[in-house]
């Protein structure tokens, strides 16, 4: 049986062809030449700097069985 494609599937090529896009736009030597803005890297920062949701009250919100 062939695998299925699509989000059925598991596969959204469409969501994965996206970030594929995305990253080489960013690789560009012209778009990596540009400087970040200072509030967008603090605002950054300040949430990685935030502690990670446990999500104890109904277990974790990543599962196996879906």
């Amino acid at each position: 049986m062939r695998p299925r494609l699509g989000r059925a599937g598991g596969i959204d090529r469409r969501w994965l062809a996206s970030l594929v896009e995305a990253m080489e736009q960013a690789a560009r030597p012209e778009v990596r030449n540009v400087p970040c803005d200072v509030s967008l890297i603090s605002a950054a920062a300040a949430h990685l700097a935030r502690p990670a949701p446990t999500f104890a009250h109904c277990g974790s919100v990543y599962s196996l069985r879906n």
